[in-house]
């Protein structure tokens, strides 16, 4: 039910505040990362709190509150799509191939919904 995105990745979130990417992000987070950072984005100590994800936006200007979220949402995609390693090691695996475009940002989206400083 969310408009397909086209092949290009997109830079920003594109269904921020859509209520329907909302409710498949939160079954899509459920599916997919839950596992790892917690039930409703509330970390157990394994991954980040992704509740704090964008925290340092919340007491910015409006202007500047875009340009952080812009930029949070560049590390968000970049960090889902290729994963993230450290010493060789795998600390989160990539979902490029396993989700598309569409379900990530649709996970972000419901992220949104679960801040913990809301803007």
């Amino acid at each position: 039910s969310l408009p397909q995105l086209g092949e290009g990745w997109l830079p920003e979130n594109p269904y921020r505040t859509n209520e329907a990417a909302v409710k498949i992000g939160t079954s899509a987070f459920n599916q997919n990362c839950a596992r790892c950072h917690g039930l409703e984005a509330i970390s157990g100590g394994i991954a980040p709190d992704l509740r704090k994800l964008d925290n340092e936006c919340a007491d910015k200007k409006p202007n500047k509150r875009d340009a952080c979220t812009a930029d949070v949402d560049a590390y968000f995609l970049t960090t889902i799509r290729h994963g993230r390693t450290r010493n060789g090691a795998v600390y989160m695996p990539p979902f490029e191939g396993i989700l598309n475009q569409e379900a990530m940002w649709a996970i972000k989206s419901y992220l949104e919904t679960r801040r913990e400083k809301p803007f």
